[in-house]
This record gives C-alpha cells, sequence and structure tokens, in this order.
C-alpha cells in the first residue's frame, strides 16, 4: 500500500509541473484536430468511392 501511495504522490508532484496550453492555444488546436479529422474522413471515403466503382465496373466485365 506505501507503494500505491508514493506512486499517487510522484504523480500529483509531475502534473503540477505540467505546461497546460492556455484557452487560445487549446482552441486553435482543436480546430486543427476537427479540420484534421474531417478532411481524413472525406478523402478516405472518396477513395473508398473511388475503389467500390472501379470494382463494380470490373465485376460487370
Amino acid at each position: 500500500m506505501g507503494k500505491l501511495t508514493g506512486f499517487l504522490k510522484d504523480v500529483v508532484s509531475e502534473m503540477r509541473k505540467v505546461s497546460w496550453p492556455k484557452r487560445k492555444e487549446l482552441t486553435r488546436y482543436t480546430i486543427v484536430v476537427i479540420f484534421t479529422v474531417v478532411f481524413m474522413a472525406v478523402y478516405f471515403g472518396l477513395v473508398d468511392l473511388g475503389i467500390s466503382e472501379v470494382m463494380e465496373w470490373y465485376l460487370a466485365l
């Protein structure tokens, strides 16, 4: 039990040293992540659609 208590104290100590982002930075990072996720979803959706169309065309031969 002593090891667990020591570990938790170390965690709290390290968390106090963390440099948390300011609100403006956090907002900017969030927008970048959302934009990247949407872009990748559209990109892979289009690639999937293209591959599906090619496969349907090939199988219809």
